[in-house]
């Protein structure tokens, strides 16, 4: 009979049915929950941070990263991920018009300033008549690199083509440069064959290239034309309001992470929220 009765109330220990010392309380309580958030490229040094900052939450942050731009607003929308975090505002307003997805921005990370790189030139006055420059082949940010190189002086836009120019809009092109579109990734790789690439600052850092060392000429990111490059964290349109990924905001937009972005990256990246 004692035996009975002692393997009842493990049982029941065993279960949380047993409650009167609070142990099912205490099993709802530290019950984690996971949230699947999609990045590109292979540096998730600060979402490593924040995943230690959540699981005191009990919330087990799932980071996936992909190797392209396309996959993680897709993932997102067929609810393969939560959340995404590698866009800007310009490259997401693009891209769920473009597929019509209803996915939103519920909270800001950082501005990464794009920059014009060169396996070969030490200047962009050694820029010879014809040579080639790479920029990015979505709209998005092949408008940003086009801006970015009518900024140094390369190439004129048409008047009011704005922040989605293509090479159609191109108006003067006085050294006749020949630009490629390549996808993002590929920019990088593509250093020793082109004369210039255009690279923002988070596929450079994956490259091991220091965007304030290495970069010729380094996008102004106080700028109040950067603001439609800050990078966000997206969510479906249905969840914009879910208590669980504004914890994961919260803990993103902390102090601390503040801190660990400037440690990092010296401004290579530069935090977007107070």
């Amino acid at each position: 009979m004692k035996k009975i009765l002692m393997f009842t109330m493990v049982f029941l220990l065993m279960t949380g049915v047993f409650s009167g010392n609070g142990i099912s309380q205490a099993a709802t309580n530290n019950q984690v929950q996971v949230v699947k958030l999609g990045i590109t490229g292979d540096d998730h040094r600060i979402w490593d941070l924040v995943k230690a900052k959540l699981i005191k939450e009990n919330i087990d942050l799932e980071i996936i990263s992909f190797s392209d731009y396309v996959r993680p607003n897709i993932a997102l929308a067929e609810k393969e991920i939560d959340l995404n975090a590698f866009q800007h505002y310009v490259y997401l307003n693009k891209f769920k018009s473009d597929h019509n997805l209803k996915i939103v921005a519920i909270g800001q990370t950082i501005l990464a300033p794009m920059g014009i790189y060169s396996g070969k030139l030490k200047s962009l006055k050694d820029l010879k008549d014809g040579g080639k420059v790479a920029v990015m082949n979505d709209a998005a940010n092949e408008g940003r690199a086009l801006n970015l190189l009518q900024s140094v002086g390369l190439i004129k836009l048409r008047d009011g083509a704005g922040l989605l120019p293509t090479l159609k809009d191109i108006v003067a092109n006085p050294k006749k440069l020949e630009i490629i579109e390549l996808a993002a990734p590929q920019l990088p790789r593509a250093l020793p064959d082109v004369d210039l690439s255009t690279i923002n600052s988070g596929i450079a850092i994956d490259a091991k290239l220091s965007p304030l060392k290495d970069s010729l000429f380094l996008e102004k990111a106080t700028l109040e034309s950067s603001k439609p490059y800050i990078n966000i964290i997206a969510a479906r349109e249905e969840d914009k309001d879910n208590p669980l990924y504004k914890k994961v905001v919260r803990a993103y937009q902390s102090k601390d992470i503040k801190k660990a972005i400037q440690e990092i990256y010296q401004g290579a990246q530069i935090a977007a929220f107070k």
